[in-house]
């Protein structure tokens, strides 16, 4: 009990903006839930490509920052304090949260956090907490991406970049329950990982991206899910049907200029959803979707699983147990 009742508890934080050496363990005071707050004591968090950027200033002109930051967008955990005024969360409850907020200070990667009921689901009893804290972030991501912004309906052709890590992954399921024809790209040791999310057409990305996609999809692709940026991005239009679009989550400034260029391009960056968490949640119950955990560890090894992380060759996520 002492993580509870003590006024300073351990987090992942950095106080400047750097390279891994500026991420490091510190004591800060353990937060308390106001009017409309719960307070989650974390079990587990998943670490995201947001994590690195927050900390080399890539977000710095997007959100206020205040130092010292904790890291951390993705978690699972049990409420231990809840707030005036809150409905339909609990003190023992179990969670799975989104936990960006407004403004970049309280992250996840901490041993508890204070989030408002729009960054929250219940977890189910039968999803694990590492399974639950892998879910929200990138889960999220493919739903806003695909549905919201991309509008896939059923039966359009759907080419999702990096369809074997954190988002694409879950971008592929989504897209083939919505009855979309998946084409995703992967390295050829993922294909057989790819084709057992349901992907229709593995790609290999490493060859000559356009031939391969059009050798699957003469007509093209209806949509194109972007998770990576670069060459697959700027070759992206070349593989689109009549009046394809296109929905990136990496590059906003090459997403407007391809709009400029009359291409139908949009960039999204995901937001809090409950109502969506919820439902990513009961499909994983369901059985409708499986979350790829490419590894548990404790927090204490974030060194090596953040550079694991920046290396971008994650199959699924990598999770972080707040020991």
């Amino acid at each position: 009990m002492a993580g509870y009742l003590a006024r300073v508890m351990k987090a992942l934080v950095i106080h400047s903006f750097g390279g891994p050496e500026t991420v490091a363990f510190d004591e800060i005071p353990v937060p308390q839930p106001g009017r409309g707050e719960v307070r989650v004591r974390v079990r587990a968090a998943a670490l995201n490509p947001v994590d690195w950027k927050i900390r080399d200033g890539y977000l710095k002109d997007m959100f206020p920052h205040h130092f010292p930051v904790t890291l951390g967008w993705d978690c699972a955990g049990v409420i231990d304090a809840v707030g005036e005024g809150v409905e339909g969360f609990a003190d023992g409850d179990a969670v799975l949260a989104y936990c960006r907020k407004d403004y970049v200070r309280d992250g996840s990667l901490a041993e508890s956090i204070v989030l408002e009921p729009r960054h929250l689901a219940h977890k189910p009893e039968e999803l694990s907490f590492e399974a639950a804290a892998a879910l929200p972030l990138a889960g999220l991501t493919a739903w806003q991406a695909l549905f919201d912004a991309g509008k896939l309906e059923k039966g359009e052709t759907v080419l999702v970049h990096a369809a074997a890590g954190g988002v694409g992954h879950f971008a592929a399921q989504l897209a083939k329950s919505a009855g979309a024809v998946v084409l995703g790209t992967a390295s050829v040791p993922n294909h057989g990982f790819l084709r057992s999310l349901g992907v229709d057409h593995p790609v290999d990305y490493r060859g000559d991206l356009v031939p391969n996609v059009r050798a699957a999809a003469p007509d093209g692709a209806d949509l194109v899910f972007d998770c990576v940026g670069g060459e697959a991005l700027e070759r992206s239009p070349e593989c689109l049907a009549a009046d394809g679009r296109i929905v990136s989550i990496v590059d906003p400034g090459k997403i407007e200029e391809l709009s400029g260029k009359g291409v139908r391009a949009e960039w999204v960056f995901v937001a809090p959803h409950a109502e969506q968490l919820a439902e990513l949640a009961g499909r994983v119950v369901r059985g409708e979707m499986k979350v790829e955990v490419s590894s548990v560890r404790s927090w204490k090894d974030y060194a090596a699983a953040f550079k694991d992380l920046e290396a971008g060759h994650t199959r699924g996520k990598i999770v972080l147990r707040i020991d």
